[in-house]
């Protein structure tokens, strides 16, 4: 699976998304057609695949948290660690220089993109109205929501825009956590706080 996806990237940032076609791919890795489909759903999957690229990853790290850790330390501490680790989840592997501007390019890739940090908010809000016991309409669980969001989205942002523009890994790992720093020390007390797990 891993070799298809590989070589599927190449061949969509040497030509563009959209003009290579599964069979081409299929063709490329030396695989039936059949196969390519049989691990991966649509086309996008190959550049964006769900096991990576998952809507309930905000969710996931935030339900994995120990007691004592609030919603936004959970998220804030994982992208900490995920820059210093240079971590291809965060976006600071080699060669995502090249991929992220064909991505772009590519309007359902995009359009995939958007849909996703969506997605990965309202999974999250889902989550802490059910821990907390917010109550119907509150709309603070969605505020804590679409702020973690956007320091997720945010960062990823300036990963992106630095890595397009040819710095070294270092330098924007070092300018990530900065930018992270930065967001941390604005966000409110409220939401730095806000759903701590309690002690078990």
């Amino acid at each position: 699976m891993r070799r298809i996806a590989e070589t599927a990237l190449r061949m969509f940032v040497d030509r563009g998304f959209e003009a290579v076609t599964i069979a081409e791919v299929a063709e490329a890795a030396d695989v039936a057609v059949n196969t390519v489909y049989n691990h991966f759903r649509v086309k996008e999957d190959l550049v964006l695949p769900p096991s990576e690229a998952s809507a309930g990853r905000l969710a996931g790290i935030v339900q994995a948290r120990e007691p004592g850790v609030s919603a936004a330390r959970a998220v804030l501490d994982r992208l900490r660690g995920e820059i210093e680790q240079r971590s291809r989840t965060i976006g600071l592997s080699p060669g995502f220089g090249r991929v992220l501007p064909m991505m772009l390019a590519a309007p359902t890739l995009a359009a995939r993109l958007r849909e996703l940090g969506e997605q990965m908010v309202a999974e999250l809000a889902d989550l802490l109205v059910a821990e907390t016991g917010a109550a119907q309409g509150d709309p603070v669980p969605g505020l804590v929501a679409a702020q973690i969001g956007w320091v997720h989205s945010l960062l990823y942002g300036e990963i992106g825009k630095r890595t397009v523009a040819g710095e070294q890994p270092d330098d924007i790992a070092e300018a990530a956590l900065a930018l992270l720093d930065a967001v941390e020390g604005l966000l409110s007390e409220q939401v730095l706080t806000y759903a701590t797990r309690k002690d078990a």
